[in-house]
């Protein structure tokens, strides 16, 4: 396997540079990849993640792998081919291959030299809040640290739901869209939920020691009125409340957390996180409530995001006029353009000057 190989972008060979980066998302990051729900144990699933196309398999146990969607004979499709309890085996050849990466079996030639070696690209994984995460390395050598969940997701006093959807939008245009609180006072002002506060603010970038909040000075618990940015552990996430009032049932405000994960340039797996802090019977009450009523009045915010995001310019990032309500989109591209630089750079230094074999 060559170094080159390691992080070739879609189906070609080469190294990621800054623009591929910055278009299919940096590495060095845990992402989730599917809700859990979606791969049973038995089942396998093939998705496009970070421009490259990965396969998803649980093996009868119920083990989860994620493998480059490669045969290692003639790189001819994994997903294609049959389950086969433990492994899978392609279609083309029949050769087997498990959830290690490692040739079980080349039934066209056996004995050979492919047999037993671990021929196909593996990701680590990991599951969590109802998702599967894989860890996106930058270089052959970059290890995943442990998988730590937000609060949100991981306290036993919360609860929450998982919604997942695919936008035809680039990864940035969703962070640009919810590191702008202000957008809520008017693309979401016929919602359930944030017809409330006034249409002018003024705002403020609130460091801490794992990011930042973007937040309104002059209001607080009225709308969309503060988000935070994390990165932890190398997960990247938003973290934000929406006020709520009684009718929406017991507990606090409505907590989201927001992860996208780009699939290609152009589309974006989006997971959202729906949760609140309640616990007893209160939890049933408010779980029974989102369920029957308030997950269509969530669908219908999204999809206010998702309707305006699919029709923006693939360049309307550029030459705008941006003012004092845009400090959060300003800081957040700056803070991923300069980690592109970075990772690139280290990415062309780890190749061999020689011939690009590890």
């Amino acid at each position: 396997m060559t170094v080159q190989g390691w992080y070739a972008p879609g189906r070609n060979t080469g190294e990621l540079t800054v623009e591929e980066l910055r278009a299919t998302g940096l590495r060095d990051r845990w992402y989730p990849v599917l809700p859990s729900r979606l791969v049973r144990p038995g089942e396998m699933r093939k998705v496009t993640r970070l421009g490259k196309d990965w396969l998803v398999f649980r093996d009868a146990t119920g083990a989860l792998s994620v493998l480059a969607d490669r045969c290692p004979h003639r790189n001819a499709p994994l997903s294609v081919g049959q389950h086969l309890g433990d492994r899978v085996k392609c279609q083309y050849h029949g050769v087997e291959v498990d959830g290690t990466g490692t040739v079980v079996r080349v039934p066209g030639m056996p004995g050979c030299a492919l047999e037993g070696k671990q021929a196909t690209r593996t990701l680590t994984c990991a599951e969590a809040a109802g998702v599967i995460f894989a860890w996106f390395p930058a270089t052959p050598d970059s290890a995943a640290p442990p998988l730590v969940m937000p609060e949100r997701l991981s306290a036993p006093e919360h609860s929450d739901f998982v919604s997942f959807a695919e936008w035809r939008t680039p990864w940035r245009f969703y962070l640009d869209n919810v590191l702008d609180p202000m957008h809520g006072a008017f693309l979401h002002a016929d919602s359930h939920s944030m017809y409330r506060g006034d249409t002018a603010a003024r705002f403020r970038i609130r460091e801490t020691d794992r990011g930042f909040f973007f937040e309104k000075t002059d209001q607080r618990g009225q709308n969309f009125d503060w988000v935070e940015y994390v990165e932890h552990s190398g997960l990247a996430y938003v973290d934000l409340e929406i006020p709520y009032g009684p009718e929406a049932g017991p507990g606090g405000p409505f907590g989201i957390v927001g992860m996208p994960t780009p699939v290609t340039a152009d589309v974006t797996a989006v997971f959202h996180w729906r949760t609140r802090k309640v616990s007893g019977w209160e939890r049933d009450v408010w779980r029974f409530l989102y369920r029957t009523g308030l997950e269509a009045k969530h669908w219908q915010v999204l999809e206010q995001d998702r309707g305006l995001l699919e029709n923006v310019a693939p360049d309307a990032d550029q030459g705008e006029h941006l003012y004092q309500h845009d400090l959060g989109v300003a800081r957040i591209r700056r803070m991923y353009a300069a980690a592109a630089e970075e990772q690139a750079a280290r990415i062309a230094a780890t190749r061999s000057p020689a011939s690009g074999s590890s």
